[in-house]
């Protein structure tokens, strides 16, 4: 190569290069930051595995495609409001995160919600369970994802109720989410001819639920509802197996659980159990296929609804910002959100509602006996699908201010 045509390829690559850089400058920066429990009850349902589910979805967007550049951060909130309360206004007020996602525990969710809103960012809720977060403490700024405890309450209620099982006693989480579950079950129950004989409170979270299992035992009722979650609920369902509670002739209404904890417990323990959500790993072809890439990432997991939660609403959050090219007034990217119809490959198409309720079907599952299981994460089937306008609680009805004189599901 001749000294010119050296001078003449140097001189393409740093016009090429500086064509990069002025391209990737004017790239929207946006950073989402993944706040949920790594190292308590919902570690295992949440966790890192929604940080995983995050990045993927970063991934499938393809920012650059849009103008963007991403960025994912992520923390540990010890399922505490203070602690969770913190990290957020750090987030906002010094590390430039735009949005909040996943936040399990209620109690948290609820104080990430009003932060948001104070501070116009983006709040988009999957591992939280509280009703609420569309009712009385529905923002402009949030979005819940996946599920509600208004939605486990029309689903397993219903159908414990259906199976004869009118008189229920309580087993209840004494924090937001297992109160917030408790009333919402308790109204289904009531509504459609059951009645409620007694119910308990137990610290959050409790390794050792034998005395209330015995109180719930002693009450006769025929469904022993169970108002908590993650390791808290599995607890509680193994410890039941152990003093025959089913076997004697009781049910258990397992109102929150996830295919992590169903795991652990195994089919033994966990066969029969009937429980409500919004998604499973193996429901059809879209959901397989991410499945099997969440598990090259995951070695030996399968995601649990609350991750694939975080990574739908992820996808849904890029593209409006995409669509405003900014992030920074996240009541504005919400709306957007609100605007733009839902449809991705964990949860199909679907639309958020003006008070913030994303909607879907929801699915009665049954856990499945050890005889019908074909493989190690095989272990729900499929008893009712649940359609989006019934499994949710109408918008008339959650108290949302946002909305105040409207109708609507």
């Amino acid at each position: 190569m001749t000294l010119r045509h050296r001078a003449a390829a140097l001189l393409g690559s740093l016009c090429a290069l500086g064509a990069g850089a002025a391209l990737a400058a004017d790239r929207v920066p946006v950073k989402i930051g993944v706040l949920n429990d790594r190292s308590g009850v919902y570690f295992d349902s949440t966790g890192e595995g929604s940080v995983v589910a995050a990045r993927m979805a970063v991934e499938d967007f393809k920012p650059a495609d849009h103008g963007l550049t991403v960025e994912v951060v992520a923390a540990d909130h010890q399922n505490k409001p203070d602690v969770g309360a913190s990290i957020t206004r750090q987030w906002y007020d010094r590390d430039g995160v735009d949005a909040v996602f996943d936040v399990p525990t209620s109690s948290v969710a609820l104080a990430i919600a009003q932060i948001t809103k104070e501070k116009n960012k983006a709040f988009i809720n999957s591992g939280g369970g509280t009703a609420d977060l569309t009712g009385p403490a529905c923002t402009p700024n949030t979005v819940h994802w996946t599920y509600d405890t208004a939605a486990l309450a029309n689903g397993t209620g219903k159908a414990m109720l259906k199976r004869g099982g009118k008189s229920w006693y309580f087993i209840t989480a004494d924090y937001a989410f297992g109160l917030a579950l408790e009333r919402d079950t308790k109204a289904v129950v009531e509504k459609n001819g059951g009645r409620v004989v007694g119910g308990v409170r137990t610290p959050f979270p409790n390794p050792d639920f034998s005395s209330f299992l015995l109180q719930a035992q002693a009450s006769g009722a025929q469904v022993i509802g169970l108002a908590d979650a993650g390791l808290d609920a599995a607890n509680a369902i193994k410890q039941a197996h152990e003093f025959g509670i089913r076997q004697g002739g009781q049910s258990l209404a397992a109102l929150l659980i996830a295919i992590t904890d169903i795991h652990s417990l195994g089919l033994e323990v966990a066969q029969g159990l009937d429980f409500t959500a919004s998604f499973y790993w193996d429901l059809n072809a879209g959901t397989r296929a991410f499945s099997e890439r969440f598990e090259k990432r995951m070695p030996g997991k399968k995601p649990t609804s609350y991750q694939a939660g975080v990574y739908a609403s992820t996808l849904h959050y890029l593209k409006a910002v995409a669509a405003l090219h900014s992030a920074k007034d996240g009541a504005a990217v919400v709306a957007k959100m609100k605007e733009l119809p839902t449809d991705d490959p964990l949860f199909g198409k679907g639309t958020i509602r003006p008070d913030g309720r994303k909607i879907h079907p929801m699915y009665l599952f049954e856990a499945k006996t050890p005889a019908e299981s074909k493989g190690e994460w095989d272990l729900y089937k499929v008893l009712e699908t649940i359609p989006a306008e019934q499994a949710f609680r109408p918008m008339s009805e959650g108290g949302c201010p946002l909305v105040a004189g409207m109708t609507g599901k």
